[in-house]
């Protein structure tokens, strides 16, 4: 009976090894870890043959038991060592900085050597319990070797790697670790324990799935296995149906044997129902679903290349321009599907716009409660798949319109961080009748990118309208600052008017001013319209033009005074200019009183001019000239100012190619330096920075 059992077990054992060694030979391409496997799965049967085949003989061959043992446990020694090698540093044949092939056949030459002193020991006069002794520690070393080679093995994959290998792990390591106890406990007592030995034929035929699992998913040692998934599915409902026959009729043998006189009833009525069970199960649509589904997830080779499928699909998504249309046709082009349309959501966060591609998208005008029941389901739909089986769809309610129309086929929904950003409808397709779960898997994969997509559409169309009304809003901005000046100047023109009303020179100047004033005030509507302001750019010499705001501050104290080192010519909007330094001369003589100075320098040095505009006013904190100076509707001046002199001032300077420096302490004054590029050097900056319509005959006028 015992050598049955061992016949049995090995036996199951060697076809296990066979059928892979087979598969193997005729499936693997990749070298070098092709022939490695093949040789230890070969090993391996060959081994489990010989013990299988020694039960049926009084004198099984026991040398050449242990020589084919030591020939399986080379071979996946030699087969761990060099995808140790791989991982190190791809060279199959150098682990820890050492070639490991010679050590490997010296290790093997002296293992043969032990296995020898057993049958040769009459001849050399050793006693035959030092060749048992002898063999028990070769294995216990092979053991010890190969558990040590599979934690590295382990221990040094990243991990992704771990993915891959942890099955082969798993498998060798259940061999060896088997190996180990059983040689361990053998060594201890002086004999084998007959049980474990029959026992490890079934060990090492119940690992082959886990070894065959790791093999299937390393690219650089596999094999392709194509099986047809029917098969499977019928085989595995076949062999789960008896497994659960047989638990049940242990437990119905357990009730019987414990249930006295009802034994028998209860045993009869825990066999029907458990039967009926068991039919009730196998005629399940859900459960047989579900179980072809898990099938073929973890069984079988997927049928896209989600590498490549990524990677075209995220081409096509960031070369579009058209989004919406094009997300249409790119998801089409996954499905095989001939058109379709889009929704996707509004400025009031409804879905009504509409896009479609190779397709006339029909009157929406409700969509039940589709939104809400695929946004929190996050499913793909199948029209036909709904029509032929609506149980499946749950409380799904479609609109009439998707309903009557024969022609649409997938509803995919376009998700990003859990908002349903829009819904595309993809056309029947005469190339494909069904999706299956991983099409299934793909769409929505694809549809949250889509969805990301559209998303991040949204959000640019609505900046896109922000910016708009900001450049509309900040040019109002500076329109009305231009207007309460303007404003000011005719406000102290009506205050003089009564007391000077009779003087001659007064009204010649109040004529100019109101000349003046109207000149600005076209100006203002002219930028109202265009919605720019920048004028015509020219050479402007510094020097006049200062002189010119000097005058227009002439009736403020204190008088600024101006020193110029000779001609220093720039190329800007004269009247824009005029406006920066009027505005910076303004500022100094208000942070002044009347009898203190406000003076101006106009230094030319290599390419740029410095215009410095020093003050002995109150001053002002650092922090104030780092928090509040600069940013536009800041102000100290109360109602009266609008806190966006400085700031228009410095952003135009900065147009120019120049900058606003400022210096200052509190009670000590302050120090404003403008710094601009000369004309020669400023010529090209102005241009790009400016207005692109700038006239030729400026460009002439700055040379």
């Amino acid at each position: 009976m015992a050598a049955n059992i061992s016949l049995l077990t090995h036996g199951l054992a060697a076809v296990a090894y066979g059928l892979l060694a087979v598969l193997l030979l005729t499936q693997w391409r990749v070298r070098p870890l092709g022939p490695a496997l093949v040789f230890a799965a070969s090993a391996s049967a060959v081994w489990a043959t010989l013990i299988a085949a020694g039960t049926l003989h009084l004198y099984p061959p026991i040398t050449a038991i242990q020589f084919a043992e030591l020939a399986r446990d080379s071979g996946w020694i030699f087969f761990l060592l060099q995808l140790l090698g791989l991982q190190e540093d791809d060279d199959p044949w150098r682990w820890l900085g050492l070639r490991w092939p010679p050590l490997f056949a010296v290790a093997l030459l002296v293992g043969g050597a032990l296995l020898t002193l057993r049958p040769l020991a009459p001849a050399l006069q050793l006693s035959r319990a030092i060749g048992t002794d002898s063999a028990l520690i070769l294995w216990l070393a092979l053991s010890v070797m190969g558990l040590l080679l599979v934690e590295q093995v382990y221990r040094n994959a990243s991990g992704t790697e771990r993915w891959g290998v942890k099955f082969l792990c798993l498998g060798l390591g259940a061999l060896f670790a088997y190996d180990f106890f059983m040689y361990a406990e053998a060594l201890l007592f002086r004999a084998l324990n007959p049980q474990l030995w029959q026992a490890r034929g079934l060990v090492t035929a119940l690992v082959t799935p886990w070894l065959l699992l790791a093999i299937i998913r390393n690219r650089n040692w596999r094999m392709d296995v194509h099986m047809s998934r029917h098969v499977v599915f019928h085989s595995v409902t076949l062999i789960g149906a008896g497994m659960y026959l047989l638990a049940m009729a242990v437990i119905g043998y357990f009730i019987k044997y414990l249930g006295g006189s009802w034994g028998g009833v209860i045993q009869i009525g825990f066999m029907a129902a458990s039967g009926a069970l068991l039919f009730t199960l196998l005629f399940s649509g859900t459960l047989r679903a579900r179980l072809r589904v898990l099938l073929s997830k973890h069984f079988f080779s997927y049928r896209y290349d989600y590498r490549e499928e990524w990677l075209r699909f995220t081409e096509r998504l960031g070369a579009l321009r058209e989004v919406p249309a094009g997300i249409v046709s790119t998801m089409a082009e996954i499905a095989l599907s001939p058109g379709g349309f889009i929704l996707w959501r509004d400025d009031r966060n409804a879905l009504v716009n509409t896009a479609s591609w190779e397709f006339d998208a029909p009157l929406i005008d409700d969509l039940g409660n589709m939104e809400e029941w695929i946004g929190k389901t996050g499913w793909v739909i199948d029209v036909l798949e709904w029509r032929n089986s609506p149980d499946h769809y749950g409380d799904f309610e479609p609109p009439p319109w998707l309903y009557n129309h024969k022609s649409i086929w997938l509803v995919i929904p376009l998700l990003f961080q859990d908002q349903l950003e829009g819904l595309l409808f993809l056309a029947r397709t005469d190339l494909k009748h069904s999706v299956n779960w991983e099409d299934r898997d793909l769409l929505k994969t694809a549809g949250r990118q889509a969805g990301a997509l559209l998303a991040q559409e949204r959000a640019r169309s609505a900046l896109v309208e922000a910016r708009q009304f900001d450049a509309f809003n900040r040019l109002s901005a500076y329109v009305i600052h231009d207007l309460k000046n303007i404003l000011a100047q005719q406000s102290l023109m009506v205050a003089n008017a009564q007391k000077h009303r009779s003087n001659p020179a007064f009204v010649d100047d109040m004529i100019a001013t109101v000349e003046n004033s109207v000149s600005r005030m076209q100006r203002l509507m002219n930028q109202m319209r265009s919605g720019l302001r920048e004028g015509e750019a020219m050479a402007v010499d510094l020097g006049p033009l200062i002189e010119q705001a000097i005058e227009a501050r002439a009736g403020a104290r204190p008088l600024p005074t101006l020193v110029a080192s000779g001609r220093a010519d720039v190329v800007a909007d004269r009247e824009r200019l005029a406006t920066v330094f009027g505005h910076l001369l303004q500022n100094a003589q208000e942070a002044t009183s009347d009898d203190g100075e406000v003076g101006v320098r106009i230094e030319a040095e290599g390419s740029q001019v410095r215009v410095s505009i020093r003050d002995t006013g109150a001053g002002m904190s650092a922090s104030f000239i780092r928090e509040r100076l600069f940013k536009p509707f800041e102000s100290t001046k109360g109602l009266t100012g609008m806190g966006i002199g400085a700031f228009e001032s410095r952003e135009y300077v900065r147009q120019l190619g120049g900058d606003i420096r400022v210096e200052s302490e509190v009670g000590s004054g302050s120090v404003f330096t403008v710094t601009l590029p000369l004309a020669d050097v400023g010529q090209n900056r102005f241009s790009q920075a400016c207005d692109p319509h700038t006239p030729a005959e400026a460009t002439d006028m700055a040379h």
